[in-house]
């Protein structure tokens, strides 16, 4: 009688006339003694468990139909991974981290203390002193990552900005000679594998502005977690500073630089305080002018950008006075 009254409703009736999925012990022990039968909870509650029933939260393991291209997609970027680190070549991860609010909020996590931190009681937006936008690099052969904490918009323009110092920097200090650069991406967000001003600005101040060969593979739709930064670094960071409220960006920048590993992982922040414009658009006379070469292999998610040749300067005419 009991199993019967718990019994799942089926897939065609979604709004059925079982009403004992998500119910108390007291309120089936009621509804029986309505219909006849005295029973005490705790001999309900063996007696569902017997039949092995439980309270149980969703299940999350049908992930939908994946792409016919992905396991190829898997096997490109790691062939590529392999050929530019065999030419001493650095190969990058590159990731927008969870936004945070930044104020007297609650962070998840605990921290040891002999009081708890206060908070305010509700993460109002008004309230935040800004919004965090943490635009990570990480280098897989020197296990080293770069965080840029934004204030503004994540757009494809703050990313490559981004990008564009860190190759300035650090990519000259670890690979002086390196005229070639892989990058590891999600297939969304500021650095998607449709972004427009994503690859024009990558061509124009990667590429152009510093005479890199670039090339940039992304990972399937939905596959982001195997995306390197991800687990080598997000991950990391989030242990940091779990359970710190994040009153400031400063706060912010100082818990990401001091976060490291066992094995090594050394991490630099930098805060960025240029606010930019959301809406930009790229024309198609604007692609066309692009030097960018998709690849045989998946290249919906694949391309490789190289340095567009110099104009020729004019000549300086001289002038003789006569």
């Amino acid at each position: 009688m009991i199993l019967a009254l718990v019994a799942p409703h089926t897939a065609g009736d979604p709004m059925g006339s079982q009403k004992w999925l998500n119910c108390r012990l007291v309120d089936i022990r009621q509804t029986l003694a309505q219909r006849g039968h005295r029973v005490s909870q705790p001999v309900i509650s063996r007696i569902l468990r017997a039949h092995d029933y439980r309270l149980r939260a969703n299940l999350k393991c049908a992930t939908g139909t994946s792409h016919p291209e992905r396991d190829q997609q898997f096997a490109s970027i790691r062939s590529q991974r392999a050929a530019h680190q065999a030419q001493g070549y650095p190969v990058i991860s590159v990731d927008t981290k969870k936004k945070e609010l930044v104020g007297n909020f609650k962070n998840a996590g605990q921290i040891w203390c002999q009081t708890p931190e206060e908070v305010d009681a509700h993460d109002f937006p008004q309230d935040a002193l800004g919004r965090a936008v943490p635009y990570g690099m990480y280098d897989l052969s020197a296990n080293c990552g770069t965080m840029y904490i934004g204030c503004s918009a994540d757009t494809p323009t703050f990313a490559v900005d981004n990008l564009a110092h860190w190759c300035r920097t650090e990519l000259r200090e670890r690979y002086p000679q390196a005229t070639h650069l892989l990058i590891e991406a999600d297939s969304g967000g500021s650095n998607g594998a449709r972004s427009r001003v994503w690859k024009h600005q990558l061509q124009r101040q990667v590429a152009d502005g510093l005479g890199l060969t670039v090339t940039v593979c992304h990972y399937p739709t939905g596959a982001s977690k195997w995306n390197p930064i991800e687990h080598r670094l997000f991950s990391e960071i989030s242990k940091t500073w779990a359970g710190c409220p994040l009153r400031s960006f400063a706060l912010i920048a100082h818990s990401i630089a001091t976060t490291t590993t066992q094995t090594g992982l050394a991490v630099r922040a930098h805060l960025v305080t240029t606010i930019y414009a959301t809406g930009v658009r790229v024309t198609t006379a604007e692609m066309a002018t692009l030097n960018i070469e998709s690849h045989t292999t998946c290249p919906q998610w694949n391309d490789t950008i190289r340095p567009r040749p110099k104009p020729p300067s004019e000549g300086v005419r001289e002038v003789i006075s006569l």
